[in-house]
């Protein structure tokens, strides 16, 4: 769970004035290439305890180089090793050393790693920033193979380095203490009454659909719909998946209102039937059983019978069956591939279909 969500929720449950704070570390990865062309001759000219430095490289908010020392860099390794080290080229100040991680490899011909050496984590301080991160003894001169590691007389070593910077610790206060004053009622909503609710109480519920947010009162929801009421018994803030803005906006007026709306077009009460159905709104959900009885026709009476089939819906299943009945009108919609759609979706209103066609040639 998000921490915005479970902020939400355990406000919701009653901890209005709860904060929080998130720690996490940063970390920062980065690789760089030195090569040396040229190698013996190189090793030759740089004496004991001298060194060749890369480019810099920035890294977690820090520059750093490569130095290398092909000779050595200290009494105990000169002359019979490669030295080498990630130094700090910045030497920025921070309010926490980071952790540094280094990993150096030799390539070989086909540019494959075929030496590394690792230091697995290390913190920085102000001491170790001068002397770098690394290995006196990096490989010797005699592991140092020509044929697998100076191809071309040429020295290519692959430097990965990882900083972990400072603890962040994202920070999220209590809402501000909540300030109601009247608000206007929304435009959707119609009627003195609900003028005069919405003036007198303040909306304590908040509903989320189709990506546009309600609000509302709580005892009207739950006195209106049993389903609002189950699902505003832990919550007052309400995401409604599956329904469209519109939608809901007209349910929400007619929660408040008691006064059905002016539906004409078959898909707009196809949706609100559904709505009213998922929170039983009955006066509602007959309205729109009666719309869409007036749009049966021969193209959409079985998608509209599966409807009523799969919501409850007596009235409208019953113009279905009486439209079906009549003569001719099973077979056209059984040679359309109606049949499949019926035997499916509606298998007792197809045998009932095909009962009362039985009896009628019976006759």
């Amino acid at each position: 769970m998000s921490m915005s969500a479970l902020l939400s929720a355990l406000r919701a449950a009653g901890r209005q004035q709860l904060s929080a704070s998130t720690v996490a570390t940063r970390q920062a990865t980065g690789s760089h290439l030195l090569r040396i062309d040229g190698y013996t001759q190189v090793s030759k000219l740089v004496g004991k305890g001298k060194r060749m430095r890369s480019e810099t490289i920035s890294v977690g908010g820090h520059d750093w180089r490569i130095s290398c020392y092909p000779n050595g860099c200290s009494e105990k390794y000169e002359g019979s090793h490669i030295s080498l080290f990630i130094e700090q080229a910045s030497h920025q100040q921070t309010e926490e050393d980071p952790t540094i991680k280094v990993e150096a490899s030799i390539l070989d011909q086909a540019g494959m790693l075929s030496y590394t050496k690792t230091i697995p984590e290390i913190r920085a301080s102000a001491y170790t920033y001068w002397d770098g991160f690394g290995w006196n003894d990096f490989i010797s001169h005699k592991d140092l193979d020509e044929e697998k590691h100076l191809k071309d007389d040429c020295l290519t070593i692959l430097c990965d380095l990882t900083v972990v910077t400072e603890q962040c610790t994202e920070v999220a206060l209590p809402p501000e203490p909540m300030v109601w004053a009247p608000a206007p009622w929304p435009s959707e909503l119609h009627g003195q009454l609900v003028e005069a609710i919405w003036n007198k109480e303040k909306p304590d519920v908040t509903i989320e659909v189709g990506g546009e947010t309600f609000v509302a009162h709580r005892w009207m929801l739950e006195a209106r719909s049993p389903v609002l009421k189950e699902d505003l018994s832990l919550t007052s803030d309400l995401h409604v998946a599956n329904m469209d803005a519109e939608v809901f906006k007209t349910l929400l007026q007619f929660i408040y209102t008691d006064s059905p709306p002016l539906v004409e077009e078959a898909t707009t009460a196809e949706k609100l039937l559904v709505a009213a159905h998922r929170y039983r709104l009955g006066k509602l959900k007959l309205v729109c059983e009666e719309v869409l009885c007036r749009h049966v026709a021969m193209d959409s009476v079985v998608a509209t019978l599966v409807l009523a089939e799969q919501h409850s819906c007596p009235v409208l299943r019953e113009a279905c069956i009486r439209f079906l009945s009549s003569p001719g009108n099973l077979e056209a919609v059984v040679a359309a591939d109606g049949f499949d759609l019926l035997k499916t979706g509606c298998p007792s209103a197809l045998l009932e279909l095909v009962v009362k066609k039985v009896m009628r040639q019976e006759e």
